[in-house]
């Protein structure tokens, strides 16, 4: 098996798609376009449907139905092909000229005979038929208006986005995020006295909300496909409460019992649960350029791994900030671009300092193969240097269009290291390491103590100050690194303080951030009072002490901090006597992390291929979206 598993399983899949799109208007929902982004590039899908025009769409209930001169239309989707989905479907096509109509869904057959409610055995009974597709064919040609016009509907695992040859993420479940013990009493409130959970882990597959479980088997399905394409047979392992459901699901997943008798090759799968381990989330000690670029530049739009470089810089505009959204921004995802690409890989494998100057040697040798008038410049590395290596590519088209890719990354790290974010990145650092050592030798209440002068209401805090969405990031930390705690007295005063100064906190701002409206169900500071503000304080901190009781649990693993020791804060990925470990992390995992896995496996059993996949590419503020959402238990399918 290859080490670009992953990437050439994402390449075959869009293959599939791309034979069908000549000369189509194309709808995409995000996750697939994610997919697409990472795969093989959007320009791959422009080359496919060929013709003058461009003809991508945003699968979306206002998106531009097909004109007259438009008789064919390819829609992709991440999603069930059930409810909400199919209206849209149904109402784009009844608002356009089609005559052949093509979906193409990530979702296997199998699973939609599941969220049909077909019984196990009769769904076995089928094998090799598509009766729900079948019906959507047919009600496809009864919206074209005519029902001697051509539909196709049919499964392609459009699965991951894939960041590099071995690591890869999963866009459709960017939110699917394990549970705390407070949904143990949401999902016993529907639970007769005699069947209730005593914590989280009483949790299996019965225990879940139907949409939950369907969110599981589809990304099963998928997973599923993957193995199918790498040719083994999986052994499923699991660290945490939702990580088992699902190992379990993939272990006993009916559609696969062929695959696994006929695989030649051998994999163990390894699920882990984010919640067990937030320091490595929120913290800041991975010492990573990329992992400093998510974190300070704007998400890319209908995106959650990517994000925006400002372009202004190569146009002859004006850099005011009206003028940044009349430029296409640039991105990290370089799928067809062999030497951004390349560079991309080592900014993923290096660390902070080594990836700058390997971004300055890129630009050096891009300009000296241009004759571009480079002077050469040795030492640190300054945003103010790689301008201006960039703005020799400015006036010289040739030389842009050679070298677009590597462009947007050097845009990218020059944007970030002058990014104020970036110098408070070694602020938290500081501050974390601080509370490593007060947590070796203190109790929490002390800890508490010390962060509780940081609480600052918006006139007073400085840019050198944390703000409230900050101070969650390092009290998630706290309790996530600290693990399960002795409630006593002082502790519980030490809470209350915070909490208090926090709950202030958010009835002064100015302007409530989507992550406060979030936590505090209000959109404007104006009308939270300090009782409402106190009740979602209250609420948030019932989080925390979730967090800090994560691996309360756990046999083994049950500390993520070793004191003298400030370095080394996951666990161990469980050893294995396969030659393929695929590791996949519910909830997101950081690019240091993926590092860190695959430096110790390689360390540890050398020769053992290593592949991580994960929910989504994370960064601090991240966290406490994920944490504080109210919808784990119901996720929006689609339907």
């Amino acid at each position: 098996m290859s080490a670009s598993g992953v990437l050439s399983f994402t390449q075959q899949g869009w293959e599939q798609v791309l034979a069908k799109v000549k000369r189509a208007v194309v709808y995409l929902d995000s996750a697939c376009a994610e997919s697409l982004h990472w795969g093989c590039g959007s320009t791959r899908l422009l080359e496919a449907v060929g013709g003058p025009d461009c003809h991508l769409r945003e699968f979306e209930p206002d998106a531009v139905g097909g004109g007259a001169k438009q008789p064919k239309a390819v829609f992709v989707l991440s999603c069930l092909l059930k409810g909400r989905t199919v209206e849209i479907l149904r109402d784009i096509i009844c608002r356009s000229h089609f005559q052949y109509c093509v979906v193409v869904t990530a979702v296997s057959h199998a699973v939609h005979l599941t969220a049909n409610h077909v019984p196990a055995a009769a769904a076995a009974e089928m094998e090799g038929q598509q009766p729900v597709f079948e019906q959507l064919e047919e009600k496809l040609c009864e919206w074209m208006g005519n029902m001697n016009y051509t539909a196709e509907v049919f499964h392609v695992p459009l699965l991951l986005a894939p960041v590099a040859p071995h690591f890869a993420l999963t866009p459709a479940f960017a939110s699917l995020f394990p549970l705390l013990p407070q949904d143990v009493h949401l999902l016993n409130s529907t639970r007769p006295d005699k069947r209730k959970l005593g914590s989280l882990g009483d949790v299996d597959a019965t225990a879940l909300t139907p949409e939950l479980l369907l969110q599981i088997r589809c990304l099963v399905s998928g997973l599923s496909s993957l193995c199918e394409h790498l040719g083994v047979r999986e052994e499923c392992f699991a660290v945490g409460s939702l990580s088992r459901v699902i190992a379990a699901d993939l272990a006993n997943y009916a559609p696969a019992k062929n695959r696994k008798k006929t695989a030649a090759g051998r994999a163990s799968v390894v699920f882990m649960d984010r919640t067990l381990d937030l320091t490595g989330a929120v913290g800041h000690h991975g010492d990573n350029l990329v992992e400093k670029i998510i974190s300070a530049l704007p998400q890319l739009p209908g995106h959650t791994n990517d994000v925006m470089v400002n372009m202004i810089e190569l146009t002859a505009l004006q850099t005011e900030e009206e003028n940044c959204n009349v430029v296409a921004p640039g991105c990290l995802a370089q799928s067809n671009d062999t030497t951004a690409k390349a560079l991309w890989e080592a900014l993923l494998n290096t660390k902070h300092k080594e990836a700058v100057m390997e971004v300055r040697r890129h630009l050096v040798e891009a300009a000296s193969r241009e004759n571009l008038p480079i002077k050469m410049s040795m030492g640190r590395v300054t945003p103010g240097q790689l301008m201006s290596y960039i703005q020799l590519f400015k006036n010289n088209l040739k030389a842009l269009m050679n070298h677009c890719g590597l462009l947007q990354l050097g845009l990218a790290t020059a944007q970030t290291l002058k990014h104020p974010q970036t110098a408070k990145w070694d602020n938290f650092l500081a501050f974390e390491r601080l509370l490593l050592q007060s947590i070796g030798e203190s109790t929490m209440s002390v800890v508490l103590n010390q962060l509780l002068p940081m609480i600052k209401p918006v006139t007073q805090r400085t840019n050198e100050d944390y703000s409230p969405e900050e101070l969650l990031i390092l009290l998630i930390y706290i309790y996530s690194v600290t693990g399960e705690l002795t409630v006593d007295k002082d502790l519980g005063e030490a809470e209350e303080k915070v909490k208090k100064a926090l709950a202030q906190v958010f009835c002064e701002e100015s302007e409530l951030s989507p992550l406060l409206q979030k936590i505090t169900d209000w959109d404007s500071s104006i009308n939270l009072t300090f009782h409402k503000s106190k009740i979602a304080v209250d609420k948030l901190f019932t989080s925390l002490r979730d967090i800090a009781g994560a691996r309360s649990l756990m046999k083994q693993f049950k500390s993520v901090y070793v004191p003298g020791n400030h370095t080394h804060q996951v666990s161990r990925p469980h050893p294995s006597d396969y030659p393929v470990l695929i590791l996949f992390v519910v909830g997101g995992v950081t690019v240091s992390e993926v590092k860190m896995v695959k430096d110790l496996v390689a360390s540890l059993k050398p020769g053992t291929q290593v592949i991580v996949l994960s929910t989504r590419l994370l960064k601090p503020f991240n966290i406490p979206e994920l944490l504080f959402a109210t919808d784990r238990l119901h996720p929006d399918l689609g339907f």
